[in-house]
């Protein structure tokens, strides 16, 4: 019996009956990889620390190639960071080597998290597991590739607009971005503070507990950590949406929505409105400004991040061939011209300048005030409401190369997403259907704060009474 195809619950109850051991569903996984990674490329790198299969939950796992890992190579896919060993572990890889998690490697992403397609990663890009010649979405695209080519049970990524939630979408997984603060962010490499959170992609929605149970926490070396409860998010599991008032914003239909997209989003409406959900048009007057104010506060943080990386202190140090102006401002500009990529170049020129001496009153700060009435468009919804429902992305996944050369279109890509980051609350993509060409299609559900239990009880309903999350790429 193949073990790489199954759930981390599934495993689970086989290594309890005595059907299988941690050791050789580890080794499975491993053969797993050996056979289709030459067509996914999923991973930039196998992990070098032995596997420790005596822990409570030894589920092979996936991360992130920006999630620290002591004694690991930890990149951001860029060049500037290429050779740099994390000297400590992140506290969400604490807590999945505390829980007896089996690393399997760390997955390709866009550099510095910072795109949605996975093809500006230094390592090249990553590929659809459903179609090689599609993209699997970004920036976790790596992570949610390898779960989805049954690479890995289970996998990590992190979300700063959608990354996510759009990947998840795009490979016909489960990707969930908790509410800011629920998990920490030591240990991951930042792209904009105010927005990064880490969280889990999985084959279904009872593995997102599962893993949610292991990274959710209060971690006091994260000054935006919330000192919260955290309950167990398994017994939220519930097949029952009866009274539950859903929300189904106007905006959800604009212009660019693909007609495959919207006729999955009006079945799955139809569907919670037959379970017994009572499902509401609701509004979210500033959605329009979502993208324009995303891409002022998430460049300006990432230009702010990103100063750190100078050829100093680790990673690449680049010297030119010719001294220009004196010798350490060379290096520096030696350094960042050669380990950043077009897109890093084009968001921290971007930052700069809308943080700079006459512009950050026009730009950042007014982009402060749009986010801020952002969120207030949504807890206005919420009050009625205990859950918003939109598309996760408004197409498919896309060609690999067609949206390179036109970074207006490929941002525009997270439409649907990047509210719940500027608002900072939680967020679920679940497979929602199929497109003709049998390209997933994903659902977002979106939540009031720390209300991830609800988020996961609709979403486990859902799941229950279709059948997408079993459908499989054939590689």
């Amino acid at each position: 019996m193949s073990l790489y195809p199954l759930t981390a619950h599934a495993l689970l109850d086989a290594f309890k009956s005595g059907k299988a051991s941690a050791k050789e569903a580890y080794e499975d996984v491993l053969g797993r990889i050996k056979a289709v990674e030459p067509k996914v490329k999923a991973y930039v790198r196998q992990a070098k620390t032995s596997p420790d299969f005596s822990g409570g939950l030894p589920i092979p796992i996936a991360l992130k190639d920006n999630l620290c890992t002591k004694q690991e190579e930890i990149t951001c896919a860029s060049r500037i960071l290429k050779g740099f060993i994390s000297p400590y572990d992140g506290g969400v890889i604490e807590r999945v080597k505390k829980s007896g998690g089996v690393i399997v490697g760390f997955a390709n992403q866009d550099e510095f998290a910072f795109g949605s397609s996975c093809e500006t990663s230094c390592y090249g890009p990553t590929f659809n597991p459903w179609d090689l010649q599609c993209v699997p979405g970004g920036s976790s695209g790596g992570s949610a590739a390898a779960v989805a080519a049954d690479e890995a049970v289970w996998a990590l990524g992190s979300d700063t607009g959608g990354s996510i939630r759009q990947p998840a979408s795009f490979c016909g997984i489960v990707g969930m971005k908790p509410t800011y603060g629920r998990v920490s962010r030591y240990g991951l490499i930042a792209f904009a503070s105010s927005l990064d959170q880490i969280g889990p992609l999985t084959k279904d929605v009872r593995d997102c507990a599962l893993l949610m149970n292991i990274i959710a926490g209060y971690d006091e070396r994260d000054s935006t950590s919330v000192n919260e409860p955290v309950p167990d998010y398994t017994k939220a599991l519930v097949n029952d949406v009866r009274g539950l008032k859903i929300g189904i914003p106007k905006e959800a239909f604009a212009e660019g929505l693909d007609p495959e997209v919207r006729a999955s989003l009006e079945a799955a409406l139809a569907l919670l409105k037959k379970l017994g959900a009572a499902v509401k048009e609701v509004t979210l007057p500033h959605t329009p400004y979502a993208v324009a104010t995303y891409y002022i506060v998430a460049t300006a943080e990432a230009s702010s991040n990103l100063a750190r990386f100078d050829g100093v202190r680790y990673g690449l140090r680049a010297q030119p061939v010719k001294a220009r102006k004196n010798a350490l401002v060379d290096m520096y500009e030696e350094t960042r011209s050669r380990g950043f990529g077009p897109e890093a170049k084009r968001r921290i020129m971007l930052g700069t300048y809308a943080l700079s001496s006459g512009y950050y009153d026009a730009y950042y700060l007014r982009g402060q005030k749009v986010r801020t009435l952002i969120k207030n468009d949504l807890d206005e919804v919420f009050k009625d409401c205990d859950a918003i429902i939109t598309p996760t992305s408004p197409t498919v996944a896309f060609k690999i190369g067609e949206k390179t050369s036109d970074p207006l279109s490929m941002y525009l890509s997270d439409i649907y997403t990047i509210p719940a980051n500027l608002a900072g609350i939680p967020a679920i993509s679940i497979p929602g259907g199929f497109s003709k060409s049998g390209l997933p299609i994903g659902l977002q559900l979106m939540g009031k704060a720390f209300d991830e239990e609800m988020l996961l009880r609709i979403s486990y309903t859902y799941e229950q009474n279709t059948e997408w999350h079993t459908r499989k790429p054939k590689l």
